[in-house]
């Protein structure tokens, strides 16, 4: 394809290149940061009274890891909006909807640990028993509901419309592939707040291949454009 016909978002890609390649960097930092000090996400089965104690004696560490993951999930956004300018079909517009509202969900549900888990620890921590109950409330809404099955739905059906989107455009059939697969992965964390025994370890699985898949849309977007 010639460079007078190529889609427009495959035109001087290095702004968005650079931009998925630091967004996969910093979820995945503040992913394994998180683990490394909070136990997360396997804390998030531990009784709220446990996550709230856990969460007060690293509370600097934790707080800065989810803010981190945050800023992860809203430079989707802009990566998102950008691709999408490339492709004027239905399916692409479907996917810069689902896109945005991915990274805004995700975000809303992972700044309730900077914002309000803070407040609520420390009144647990002075002995206030309604703090752990008003965690449950937030944990299920802004977590469970919000933040995972509605953002991992939303992130599923956003990489598998871009998935083929791309493909019309040129990129090979196993990138189609692998975004379908990390997206199915993806999608087994909305049974993880029914405790699903593995939903959580897939759902992990899903992101390691997603991680690879945005990277490899990263190399394949410069190699069309050159």
């Amino acid at each position: 394809m010639s460079s007078s016909t190529r889609p427009a978002g495959l035109r001087g890609p290095w702004p968005v290149r650079l931009l998925v390649v630091v967004a996969v960097v910093v979820m995945n930092a503040g992913f394994t940061g998180l683990g490394a000090a909070f136990d997360y996400p396997r804390v998030l089965s531990r009784p709220s009274a446990e996550v709230l104690a856990l969460f007060r004696a690293h509370e600097s560490a934790v707080v800065a890891w989810f803010s981190l993951l945050a800023c992860g999930a809203l430079l989707l956004i802009p990566i998102v909006v950008s691709i999408g300018r490339g492709d004027a079909s239905a399916r692409m517009r479907w996917a810069v909807r689902a896109g945005v509202a991915a990274g805004v969900v995700q975000a809303i549900g992972l700044l309730r640990w900077p914002l309000l888990v803070p407040g609520l620890a420390s009144r647990a921590a002075s002995g206030n028993s309604s703090a752990a109950t008003e965690y449950e409330l937030w944990n299920r809404l802004l977590g469970s509901a919000l933040g995972e099955t509605l953002g991992y739905s939303l992130t599923a059906t956003w990489t598998v419309l871009v998935a083929f989107a791309l493909r019309r455009n040129g990129f090979p059939r196993w990138f189609a592939v692998l975004g379908t697969v990390s997206a199915a992965l993806i999608l087994v964390g909305v049974a993880a707040p029914w405790q699903v025994p593995g939903a959580q370890q897939v759902n992990f699985a899903g992101y390691v291949l997603w991680s690879v898949w945005m990277l490899a849309l990263a190399a394949r977007w410069g190699r069309r454009s050159a």
